[in-house]
């Protein structure tokens, strides 16, 4: 098991995860539910296709806290615009969504990050 995997196995306990990101207006701290993902051996957080303050939060400020039942790990976000890289990665996420949509429409409009360690 690398670094990696140690700092982040934690994630493996739950889905549904408490985010908070900096404000990229206001600096103040900014605390949401989302889900995250496992896909090509990684973690990652996105949403159904639309804009969310927490992804322009993370790519003004890619530091970011998850907290899960347990503990609270501090990490990085690294935002995924490369068309090839979303496609693999959507690829591998939305097809377990029921109610996902089109794969097309993820890969146009949802944001994208790897969770990595801080």
């Amino acid at each position: 098991m690398t670094a990696m995997d140690e700092t982040l196995a934690p994630l493996d306990q739950q889905q549904t995860v408490e985010i908070t990101t900096i404000g990229r207006r206001s600096g103040q701290p900014r605390r949401i539910e989302t889900w995250r993902y496992r896909a090509a051996g990684r973690y990652w957080l996105t949403g159904s296709p639309g804009s969310r303050d927490w992804y322009a939060n993370v790519l003004a400020d890619p530091a970011f806290t998850i907290h899960l039942k347990d503990q609270d790990l501090r990490v990085r976000g690294r935002p995924v615009t490369d068309p090839d890289e979303r496609a693999r990665i959507f690829g591998e996420i939305v097809p377990a969504l029921t109610w996902a949509g089109t794969l097309e429409s993820w890969i146009a409009g949802s944001p994208l990050v790897e969770i990595r360690p801080a």
